[in-house]
């Protein structure tokens, strides 16, 4: 009898209206879960993202007047922070023609007047400066030094990186140029910390070196700033080549910013001042002239970059590494 009561109970419409009523609870309840974890996932990348910030590299005409070179290089520095950029970058040797016979004649110590009105301007405009490179006198020993005095927002000098590789080629009836006939090289490593990441900051001819981007990489640097003078030979051939192998090597954004081609110089500078992301796509460039160019430096790029190619977790440490002598330190 009772089994006769359960059948008809189940082949009722009543059974059939229960059985939807808890189907609907289920759904409804799958459908909140996902929605949830949704939202979740929404915070969670929110809480993950990086924030960006303009970059502005300075491509300056620079002469044979020190006065003028730096009155020019503080009027595009106020105008480039006019415009949001957060860093800045000068070339290399903006204060003085690139040249060996002219180094020690123009050369200055770190308390000299262009290091002064770097600060002042960094201070000023309240953002992070590179300050390309001057010939830089050490009182102390006499010896000249190709040097990047680095500013933080409040005017501070944070580091100063002496030129470790020095410029000397020989390239058969093309070029010659000798850096050691008049300057010493410099023997630290220059990552800073600028709020938003840490900045590695190298000159010229160190780019050539890719164990010194990778040492930067492996000290947290996740963009590469170098100021430098690349000519009429190298220039056409490895300018944007070695800034777009430096930055897809190391999963980095690389800068390098020169000064502009002045035709009365004996040196005469490529020019084509660039930025380049971490997947090697050139952000922003310039011809030879004086300008300024300026790229927004979003840190989510470099981040999608490595998860999509993550060569930091599939280096092979077993069969070879990438070491220091001297120890690493980094602000």
């Amino acid at each position: 009898m009772f089994r006769g009561l359960i059948n008809s109970f189940k082949n009722s419409k009543f059974s059939t209206s229960v059985s939807l009523f808890n189907n609907n609870i289920n759904n409804n309840n799958s459908r909140s879960f996902v929605h949830i974890s949704q939202q979740l996932r929404k915070v969670h990348l929110m809480a993950d993202k990086e924030k960006v910030f303009k970059f502005a590299g300075i491509q300056l005409l620079c002469g044979d007047n020190k006065e003028e070179n730096v009155q020019n290089a503080i009027k595009h520095i106020d105008e480039a922070a006019k415009n949001g950029a957060k860093l800045i970058s000068l070339p290399e040797c903006f204060n003085s023609p690139y040249s060996t016979a002219t180094f020690e004649k123009y050369s200055e110590s770190e308390d000299g007047e262009t290091v002064k009105k770097l600060s002042e301007a960094a201070k000023r405009n309240q953002i992070f400066l590179i300050g390309g490179s001057i010939p830089e006198i050490d009182k102390s020993t006499g010896k000249i030094y190709n040097t990047c005095f680095i500013f933080n927002d409040k005017g501070e000098m944070i580091k100063k990186h002496r030129k470790i590789h020095l410029f000397d080629i020989d390239v058969p009836n093309k070029i010659r140029f000798k850096e050691s006939e008049t300057l010493t090289p410099g023997d630290s490593f220059s990552v800073v910390d600028i709020g938003y990441c840490k900045v590695g900051v190298a000159i010229c001819y160190d780019i050539r070196f890719p164990e010194l981007a990778m040492l930067y990489s492996k000290m947290g640097a996740k963009f590469l700033v170098y100021p430098g003078a690349f000519n009429m030979v190298t220039g056409p051939a490895h300018w944007e080549l070695l800034q777009r192998g430096r930055a897809v090597d190391n999963q980095v954004f690389v800068a390098a910013i020169s000064p502009a081609r002045n035709p009365s110089s004996t040196y005469q500078a490529w020019g084509h001042s660039t930025i380049v992301n971490p997947w090697g796509t050139i952000l922003a460039t310039t011809d030879e002239h004086q300008s300024i160019i300026y790229s927004d430096i979003d840190l989510n790029t470099l981040n999608e970059t490595r998860s999509s190619i993550p060569i930091y977790s599939q280096k092979r440490n077993d069969l070879y590494k990438l070491d220091s002598i001297n120890p690493i330190n980094s602000i």
